[in-house]
């Protein structure tokens, strides 16, 4: 089998100038950013380049209307290149945007149109979670169909990864840490994937020992200590990344849907109230597998007997950077247990194959009713 590949080439810089030095941005580019990083890291050089700025095409995740909106602006412009400089909304909507996108963007990710790479893309990520940079996944809520789905396939792929922890000095610390543990959650989820290899493994694993060492020191030392593991994260998010555009992600991305597309929570942050009673029923399911070793990675970083309850010490722990809320908290209604189960199962095969076990539709649901 296939044991790793990487298709976009990675780049590192230290700071924007090194990158605007080497990738020459001009008047064949296209930037799709935001004004405020506009202004902070490319208005300074000089650098006369088309620009899109992102928030006047609506707030929050990407979703079908926003590309749409987006793919018509472009049309005044004339370029070769794509830059996507910002978040994971910004990743993903530009991962569209390089392709010949139809009159309805929805088309692409029902598969009613054949994708078609027609710019180059570069992505330069302004957090340290998406991974987005490496995989050919892109995510968007479709307004029509009032879900959330993903399109990954050849085409989506970027052609250049530019890694530069600078940009992520100005990320507020929610934000911060949603996306990292998101990459997290990557991570863990690549590992336990019947598709990861031993090269997947080593990426995950890394991802999973780097994230974490990192969030003992910020619950230590307080929120600003982050500031000292910028480079750290930004590597962890791409290794992360590497391994679950390699292995995929399971469970927990696939229920975290639900949620993100019926209440609007941010991607990292809807992942993150699923993550551990993911694990904690696969523990419940198969104690004695791949996972044995996972567990000892948390266990011995919380300093406890990997005998004992680490998803639960886990998950007190992460509690103290950001506190987790039962879904009702944000709308959620006890109707909805059943409404999501069944959409989860119907929209998220690609997902859930990639389960560390197989979880049964009662499974699925439990998890839903131990979270509401």
């Amino acid at each position: 089998m296939l044991a790793l590949r990487i298709v976009p080439k990675i780049f590192y810089f230290n700071n924007f100038k090194e990158f605007n030095d080497e990738f020459k941005l001009g008047k064949n580019d296209l930037v799709l950013t935001n004004e405020s990083r506009y202004n902070q890291f490319i208005k300074p050089l000089g650098v006369d380049t088309n620009v899109i700025f992102r928030e006047k095409f609506g707030k929050g995740e990407p979703s079908d209307e926003m590309i749409d909106a987006i793919a018509k602006e472009m049309k005044k412009y004339s370029f070769e290149r794509i830059i996507a400089f910002g978040g994971g909304t910004i990743v993903d909507i530009c991962k569209v945007l390089a392709l010949d996108v139809p009159e309805k963007s929805v088309d692409l990710f029902t598969g009613k149109a054949v994708p078609k790479k027609i710019k180059e893309l570069v992505i330069v990520p302004t957090t340290a979670g998406t991974g987005s940079e490496v995989t050919n996944v892109a995510i968007a809520e479709l307004k029509s169909l009032k879900i959330k789905k993903g399109i990954a396939v050849e085409e989506t792929y970027a052609d250049y990864a530019v890694l530069i922890p600078e940009t992520v000095k100005g990320l507020p610390y929610k934000f911060f840490i949603t996306s990292s543990l998101d990459a997290l959650i990557h991570a863990v989820e690549s590992f336990l994937s019947p598709k990861a290899s031993p090269f997947t493994e080593m990426y995950s694993l890394k991802a999973i020992q780097m994230i974490m060492n990192g969030y003992k020191e910020i619950v230590a030392k307080g929120e600003d200590e982050r500031l000292n593991h910028l480079k750290d994260y930004m590597l962890a998010s791409n290794y992360a990344g590497i391994a679950f555009g390699n292995a995929g992600c399971a469970a927990v991305h696939a229920l975290s849907y639900s949620i993100g597309g019926a209440f609007h929570v941010p991607h990292g942050e809807a992942n993150y109230q699923f993550f551990t009673e993911v694990l904690k029923m696969y523990m419940k399911k198969n104690p004695n597998g791949k996972i044995v070793e996972a567990t000892k990675i948390f266990a011995e970083v919380l300093d406890m007997d990997v005998n004992g309850d680490v998803y639960g010490e886990l998950e007190n722990f992460l509690n103290k950077l950001i506190a987790k809320k039962p879904l009702r908290e944000y709308g959620m209604v006890e109707s909805q247990i059943d409404e999501f189960t069944k959409s989860t199962i119907e929209n998220q095969q690609r997902l859930l194959a990639n389960n560390y076990v197989f979880l049964t539709d009662e499974d699925i649901r439990e998890i839903f009713a131990n979270l509401y």
